[in-house]
């Protein structure tokens, strides 16, 4: 799979903060809560209500907002049993004391009806007079009741002009049931946050948090795949090269977008509905503040082709093929042909170990080798050598010595041996060696020998040692 760059349209926000802490130096626009208080949420969920965990949840999350953060709160269903308008702003989008908020919460007794479509209009509205910008955040446990459609009064609003930004937090929700949140949330440049219990409610309000409306619209866009279909996956960026971390987004199963100045970036891409399958690192790539950037990536399993060449020719060698975390996944030799891996898609580092050749470069790390889904990824090595063959004589004939091959460099013995009546002969990377060389005693001879030569890449070297 291929990364894709596709103009879209023009970029003309300018960067703000990726998220809001108690110590913004800015106003931030206003964050509008829609809770959940139809007769539903008296549900039990972990020993507790849904009522009793949304409350807390929503109450410890508002709290690291900034201190300057306006936060309203409607509420639906919390009034009258059956009542499809009973809708009621119980604190106004001017309010900026976190405790209101959460008393007002706490005080909520479910009750009635689920007017999803309602409930926007009348927060949408609100803005429409106000002439405000607002992040609005829909938390609700069941589906819409009321025959009303949220996902076409947010299209119409947003074809209106009115700014805003809708989340939806689906907590506890059953599968199936979610398309129409989930088409809210896309039309109003938002998220679907599916919270199955207590840790994913409060998950979803964290990511809510940095994803307000005053976040510029995002220029790079993620699609993620496995076998086909969408996967939920986690996005960082950081500029190439380095681990600064420059922002960072989460797919939900959809082309999710993250704004990235204009820059080259290195993005890392980590499924989360396989824990198993290796993150997959994009390098450099290259971001626009006027046109809009998409990386595509499948999960799918892929092969590595792996070639070991040595002047060019095919080389054995063994291969070790390493994950992100540095852990074993694969390997085997290549005996001089090209060798195929088949791994998750991810993005790995390979090790390979030359045989039969000496030296310092008989190993190399090959970093950043991604595989993509249903793809082969080359990767090709080749190293150097010349050879060098020793022979120690006495009385006009091999005789049997110690030999001791050093790089003069790193004074890093690199190989040798016994000559016994055949010499030394090795494969040798390129460099400058000091030979040493020891006569046994049972040859005759005694002493030591030493001299210096240099091997060239495809050179072949004899040294001789006369005793």
């Amino acid at each position: 799979m291929k990364q894709l760059a596709v103009i879209f349209c023009a970029l003309i926000f300018s960067f703000q903060s990726n998220s809001q802490t108690k110590q913004a130096p800015e106003v931030p626009s206003p964050i509008i809560f829609i809770y959940d208080a139809s007769g539903s949420m008296w549900g039990q969920m972990e020993g507790k209500t849904k009522m009793e965990i949304a409350s807390s949840v929503l109450s410890s999350s508002i709290d690291n907002f900034a201190e300057n953060q306006k936060i309203g709160l409607v509420a639906y269903g919390h009034r009258k049993k059956g009542d499809c308008q009973d809708v009621e702003t119980l604190i106004p989008i001017t309010n900026t004391s976190k405790s209101q908020v959460a008393s007002a919460v706490k005080s909520i007794k479910p009750l009635g009806m689920t007017p999803l479509a309602y409930s926007a209009e009348m927060v949408i509205d609100q803005l429409r007079k106000s002439k405000e910008k607002a992040t609005i955040v829909l938390i609700t446990d069941g589906i819409e009741s009321c025959d009303g459609n949220i996902c076409d009064v947010v299209k119409a609003a947003k074809k209106e002009g009115i700014d805003f930004k809708l989340h939806i937090v689906g907590f506890g929700l059953k599968a199936g049931e979610t398309a129409q949140l989930e088409c809210a949330a896309k039309a109003g440049d938002g998220h679907y946050y599916d919270a199955a219990d207590a840790s994913g409610l409060s998950e979803a309000m964290t990511e809510v948090a940095s994803e307000t409306v005053d976040k510029p619209k995002g220029n790079h866009g993620v699609y993620a795949t496995m076998n086909g279909k969408p996967i939920d996956a986690l996005v960082t960026a950081y500029k190439a090269g380095t681990k600064n971390k420059a922002g960072g987004t989460r797919t939900y199963r959809d082309t999710s977008f993250v704004y990235l100045p204009q820059e080259t970036y290195d993005l890392e891409i980590r499924p989360l509905e396989n824990s198993r399958v290796e993150p997959i690192v994009l390098k450099d790539i290259r971001t626009s503040n006027d046109k809009k950037t998409y990386s595509i990536i499948s999960f799918d399993g892929g092969k590595f082709a792996v070639s070991t060449t040595n002047n060019g020719e095919g080389w054995d060698c063994t291969v070790k093929i390493l994950n992100a975390d540095g852990k074993t996944v694969g390997g085997g030799r290549t005996y001089g042909r090209t060798k195929e891996f088949e791994l998750n898609a991810g993005t790995y580092s390979i090790v390979l170990q030359a045989i039969n050749l000496n030296g310092t470069d008989t190993k190399a790390t090959v970093e950043n080798n991604v595989i993509t889904g249903g793809e082969t990824t080359d990767v090709a090595y080749n190293f150097e050598s010349g050879t060098l063959e020793v022979l120690p004589m006495g009385g006009g004939k091999l005789i049997d010595c110690t030999v001791n091959v050093i790089e003069v460099n790193s004074r890093t013995s690199v190989g040798g041996g016994r000559s016994y009546d055949h010499g030394v002969k090795m494969n040798i990377n390129p460099g400058t060696y000091e030979i040493k060389v020891r006569a046994l005693k049972k040859t005759g001879f005694s002493g030591d020998k030493s001299t210096t030569i240099t091997v060239k890449k495809g050179e072949d070297v004899k040294q001789t040692f006369n005793y």
